[in-house]
């Protein structure tokens, strides 16, 4: 029964748009601590309607967590055959 409640709860916290710090924590998985300290710091987008409440909107928390991406060895060896084909094109292209 309590796994079934927490799936309700976790399916209706996706449908938000906006977040408490409650919601935050539970979304994200980070420490209600941990939030403070970076809201406070300012590298966590959020805003303060009454100036003590934080408030956090879905797309921007999204958008923070997929920044830093870590290119995977196959992303970095695409890119190097990007790169040295259009060098190869360039240079026939202009020495041709």
């Amino acid at each position: 029964m309590k796994n079934t409640l927490e799936h309700i709860e976790d399916l209706l916290l996706n449908q938000k748009s906006i977040f408490n710090i409650d919601d935050l924590s539970r979304y994200t998985g980070l420490s209600k601590s941990w939030v403070y300290k970076k809201t406070a710091s300012g590298q966590l987008p959020h805003y303060k309607p009454s100036g003590k409440i934080l408030i956090f909107k879905k797309e921007e928390i999204d958008a923070w967590l997929l920044k830093n991406k870590i290119s995977t060895v196959d992303d970095i060896e695409q890119e190097a055959i990007n790169y040295t084909t259009s060098k190869s094109f360039n240079r026939g292209r202009y020495n041709g």
